[in-house]
């Protein structure tokens, strides 16, 4: 891995986390993801599901973590089953885990080969009542591949139909949304790696440059300082393109005049950072597009001194979208009658900012996290309004990463990156 070894003091806190949620004589069992195929001997890169690395950190394909807490034998509470390397794998793919450099990563001892999985799963059954599968279960999940994870269900639940079936997620939701310290620095590298991208884009940027240049000049400082890669797919909409929301083409040439959306940000150690910043192709905003990007900020800075613990997400959105209609309202681009005669299911404001203000992150650019409870310390927000014009040709939107706090506003772990009018000129005047 790219990525500095994470203190495996992080996981063995997070496996405690979560078995002091199990019900008693309980197992638990994690599978990392597959290496999904392309075509004939292609594969794509291989990520790993998250839940697995956050309880072991083991970054590896055809990796199983089981948890008994209540098992017999002490060393049978934790167990990883790996992958067996031999000198074969290491010359045609690298080293894989041993035992022991996995108890170095982990914490955790007792470490088998995979072939032994079934034996000792069986075992562990006769002493466990109920078992936890790891169900996706992410408001905004849409599968249709069969998972590793999915595969082994189907096979536990034919082979042991006389357990209790428990869930795995609604625990991860909450524990996974609050982050350690350890987390919060991995996500902080993140935020510094993106900003590093976006400080040399800067001075990139000019009239006739195309959206897949930006592109490359984003992974080129990723890369360079550790990480895999972009967090998400990228999106560099110029002109009209940024009233896309999901744009991620990036092949067009960038008009002088014209605005430039950034949807990008870098990954550390799979923990996600995610900006927004909208810059100018020419180096220079006009007038228009200044008095829209400055209203798109006062209503970032507006929502976020409401990311607070006790806020809930729905009531924040609700106050974030009077904020907006205020701000539209300001622009010219709804009036008083639009107001009055809105939808309260689709109020006015949405015809130029359609989507969410906020969303948890962490391991996952949209994170686990359950939007219907009370925000708490330690929790990952995104912040990024926008407004979007495509009657003008172009569209804005902000977005910063924050970190609640116990007390007053929250953190901002992209404060060092620029987005006042005035900084981003001159950094790209200069």
């Amino acid at each position: 891995m790219k990525y500095h070894q994470i203190d495996r003091q992080l996981f063995i806190k997070n496996r405690a986390k979560f078995t002091a949620q199990m019900k008693p004589k309980s197992v638990a069992v994690f599978n990392s993801n597959d290496i999904y195929p392309i075509s004939a001997d292609s594969t794509l890169p291989f990520a790993q599901h998250r839940d697995i690395f956050y309880l072991c950190g083991v970054d590896q394909e055809e990796s199983i973590l089981l948890l008994f807490p209540d098992a017999p034998y002490v060393n049978q509470r934790e167990m990883l089953f790996l992958k067996e390397t031999s000198e074969h794998i290491a010359i045609w793919e690298g080293e894989k885990l041993t035992k022991e450099r996995a108890f170095e990563v982990s914490g955790i001892k007792t470490v088998h080969w995979l072939p032994d999985f079934e034996k000792v799963l069986f075992e562990m059954m006769t002493h466990c009542d109920t078992i936890y599968i790891n169900t996706n279960e992410h408001y905004r999940a849409t599968v249709e591949t069969e998972t590793r994870e999915a595969r082994f269900i189907k096979w536990w639940k034919a082979k042991y139909p006389a357990h209790t079936v428990a869930k795995s997620n609604p625990i991860l939701q909450r524990i996974r949304s609050i982050k350690e310290t350890e987390e919060l620095d991995l996500i902080q590298n993140a935020c510094d790696i993106t900003e590093k991208g976006f400080r040399r884009l800067l001075s990139f940027v000019k009239p006739n440059v195309t959206e897949y240049e930006i592109e490359a000049e984003l992974i080129h400082e990723f890369i360079r300082n550790r990480s895999k890669g972009f967090a998400y797919t990228p999106i560099i909409a110029s002109g009209n393109n940024a009233n896309v929301l999901h744009y991620i083409e990036n092949n067009q040439q960038c008009k002088a005049g014209d605005l430039i959306l950034l949807d990008v940000a870098a990954e550390y150690a799979n923990y996600s950072s995610d900006l927004t910043r909208t810059i100018p192709v020419s180096g220079r905003y006009n007038e228009r597009q200044k008095a829209v990007y400055n209203a798109v900020l006062r209503v970032k800075n507006e929502a976020t001194k409401m990311l607070t613990p006790g806020t809930l997400w729905k009531e924040y959105q609700f106050v974030v979208g009077k904020i907006m209609t205020s701000e539209l309202l300001g622009l010219g681009l709804i009036d008083k009658a639009d107001v009055q005669n809105e939808n309260p299911d689709w109020p006015a404001y949405k015809k130029y900012f359609m989507h969410g203000t906020s969303h948890h992150m962490g391991l996952d650019t949209h994170d686990y996290g359950k939007l219907t409870e009370p925000m708490q310390a330690n929790m990952v927000f995104t912040v990024e309004p926008g407004i979007y014009i495509p009657a003008e040709g172009f569209g804005i939107r902000l977005e910063d990463n924050v970190v609640i706090q116990k007390t007053g506003e929250p953190f901002n772990l992209m404060r060092n990156i620029p987005i006042e009018i005035e900084e981003i000129e001159s950094l790209m005047n200069s």
